[in-house]
């Protein structure tokens, strides 16, 4: 069984419940998709599906290895690739369509995407720095402070949190219950928030399983 499918976020909206309280929802247009390649334990050292998302139009100018790629499921190029877990490789086969009634309704799943990109931002906003005294001549406002030591280790260590590239992570959030689905138009509704913005890809597969605690 195929674990999951691509997505592409459309927006966020909200419903109603049984009790009238509102529930903030994101719609997703969930696949098609359609099983590019398979990737097998003897060949590929695990087993996985190589998906599509299938779109009005298709790749313009594809070049010969990406036809050539495509030719066995007998579907156009496309845009957008993802590798998603099978369990059952003997039932699938490269041209089978995945389709979002894969999913039933009150189950969990986890979301994987791309969060927003902020660009460059400065240590206040990007990690939440109070910054120092406000008051006139002070020259500390916004400022990180110090970043290391001089005589030892005379560098700056691994992971200092300081200005930079805000945004554009990878993003997985999970245990998305999933509120209702459309087979006729695609259509995915969870509750709550997924990462990225309007019209970006996300990947969305069965919840994991919970670690085991150890005893």
């Amino acid at each position: 069984m195929i674990q999951g499918l691509i997505a592409k976020k459309i927006g966020m909206s909200q419903q109603f419940d049984d009790a009238g309280n509102v529930v903030p929802v994101t719609v997703l247009k969930a696949g098609p998709c359609t099983v590019i390649q398979k990737k097998t334990p003897e060949t590929d050292g695990y087993p996985a599906v190589q998906l599509g998302f299938v779109e009005e139009r298709a790749v313009r100018r594809a070049t010969k290895p990406q036809t050539g790629h495509f030719k066995k499921s007998g579907v156009p190029v496309v845009k957008k690739l993802q590798e998603v877990g099978c369990s059952d490789l003997a039932a699938v086969k490269e041209g089978d369509q995945v389709l979002v009634d894969i999913f039933e309704i009150g189950e969990t799943i986890d979301v994987i995407g791309t969060s927003k990109g902020k660009g460059f931002a400065g240590v206040v906003k990007r990690h939440h720095f109070a910054g120092g005294d406000a008051a006139h001549g002070s020259m500390f406002h916004r400022a990180p402070g110090s970043i290391g030591a001089s005589s030892y280790p005379s560098r700056v260590i691994k992971g200092m949190r300081m200005g930079g590239h805000m945004g554009h992570d990878r993003v997985t959030v999970r245990k998305l219950k999933v509120v209702a689905t459309d087979k006729d138009q695609n259509l995915l509704i969870v509750k709550g928030a997924v990462p990225g913005a309007k019209g970006g890809y996300v990947l969305v597969r069965k919840a994991a399983p919970a670690p085991a605690r150890a005893k």
